[in-house]
């Protein structure tokens, strides 16, 4: 688990997504680096930025819970459409969808619940 110490208060996101270092990011998926605020135990919540290189794209997959999904820098899309920087989606219970970026890009995640992957890497 992943536990926050105490609350967390960023003013600024992008400037706070431009000072991670490499070391800050972990692997996720082929292409794809996470920096997790905070993730719990057993298929819980999360919170998570993705880093995805020009050209990744994650397996499919379900969401056993909400989603919200923030682009920050670059652009993001799947099955539904294309999300530059600034878009704000919401994926609700049951979504199945496949995210890549073209360009690459970085997006905050908040997971009501553990994804469930459908297809392998």
């Amino acid at each position: 688990m992943l536990a926050l110490p105490t609350s967390l208060s960023l003013p600024n996101l992008q400037d706070y997504v431009r000072s991670l270092r490499g070391e800050d990011w972990q692997p996720f998926r082929p292409g794809v680096t996470a920096h997790w605020f905070y993730r719990e135990p057993d298929g819980g919540g999360a919170a998570v930025l993705l880093r995805y290189e020009p050209g990744a794209r994650v397996a499919v997959h379900e969401h056993v819970g909400y989603e919200h999904m923030l682009v920050i820098e670059g652009d993001e899309y799947d099955e539904r459409g294309s999300y530059p920087a600034g878009s704000f989606v919401i994926n609700p219970p049951g979504t199945k969808h496949s995210p890549g970026s073209v360009g690459g890009c970085v997006a905050l995640l908040i997971y009501e619940k553990a994804v469930r992957f459908v297809d392998a890497d």
